[in-house]
């Protein structure tokens, strides 16, 4: 059984040389572009851009490395799955479908590309919305003590190439349904159909989805220490939800949040890790009050 986003169009569109993005399309109005996290595709933004859509045009592409989109082989630099690479994507995307200035919200890994375009590219981004990440860079500084066997994935990941993709190959459906399973408190919200999409998807994407990881351990620090220390800032209005993975881990996630973004409203939620399709109703109100500012 295909699964897609009711009333939308899928398009494949070239945004880099040898690289096209598959995305979702749908409504009519002022441009918002959903990008989707780990472990899933754009189909985990099913309610909120159906919602969305009634009063803008609604992007949802698969990130290079993830589902339809193209899958190129991971260069020794790392910069193939940098998050930097991956806003270009983005960017080359928006404009192909004819908007230059559009709004952006991503989710998990998601939220970091675009938490990468919005830093890389301001007069492109209106607003920004983040779900349930920190910047890469404050990520890898709160993961410290037992605290971080939680993430015990991104230190996989981050692993030379070899190992870790012959390890989550050799069981890809055992490791990638476990954060399905473990990050997300309302069993029905993923249902039986999309959960064998986002498996099918991971399946035949582990070198890719590797590679997006372990740029999160290479330049995406890079990239981050630099905007730091020049003292860059995400110039819009930027929204984040997360979970209260302070309290768990320690740390305040809206004074780290607040550091890079001056204009900030910044929430915790009482769902799982997986909110656009456990409370899609929340997220698409604050994604309307955030385009509000």
């Amino acid at each position: 059984m295909t699964v897609t986003i009711p009333g939308f169009d899928h398009r494949r569109v070239p945004v880099a040389d040898g690289v096209a993005l598959h995305a979702a399309v749908g409504g009519q109005g002022s441009p918002v572009v959903l990008l989707h996290g780990f472990p899933q595709t754009h189909l985990m933004w099913r309610h909120v851009a159906v919602d969305l859509a009634a009063e803008h045009t609604v992007i949802c592409p698969d990130l290079r490395g993830y589902g339809a989109s193209d899958k190129p082989a991971e260069t020794s630099d790392g910069l193939a799955y940098a998050k930097r690479t991956m806003a270009a994507d983005v960017v080359a995307l928006a404009a192909a479908l004819g908007h230059e200035r559009f709004a952006l919200a991503g989710h998990d890994r998601g939220a970091l590309v675009a938490f990468r375009t919005a830093m890389d590219h301001p007069d492109r981004v209106t607003h920004l919305a983040s779900l349930d990440v920190l910047p890469t860079l404050d990520m890898w500084e709160v993961m410290r003590g037992r605290s971080a066997a939680v993430g015990f994935h991104l230190y996989l990941m981050a692993q030379p190439p070899g190992l870790p993709e012959r390890l989550i190959a050799a069981s890809a459906d055992g490791f990638f349904g476990h954060f399905l399973d473990l990050w997300c408190r309302d069993a029905g919200a993923i249902p039986a159909e999309v959960r064998a999409a986002y498996l099918a998807a991971c399946r035949a994407a582990v070198p890719s989805i590797v590679a997006d990881y372990r740029a999160s351990a290479g330049a995406d620090v890079d990239h981050d220490a630099a905007d730091r220390a020049a003292g860059r800032r995400l110039r819009m209005p930027v929204a984040v939800l997360q979970q209260d993975w302070g309290a768990a881990l320690g740390f305040d996630a809206a004074a780290l949040w607040r550091a890079w973004a001056p204009d900030l409203v910044h929430r915790t939620v009482d769902c799982g890790h997986f909110m656009a399709e456990e409370d899609p109703g929340l997220v698409a109100d604050a994604l309307r009050a955030l385009l509000a500012r």
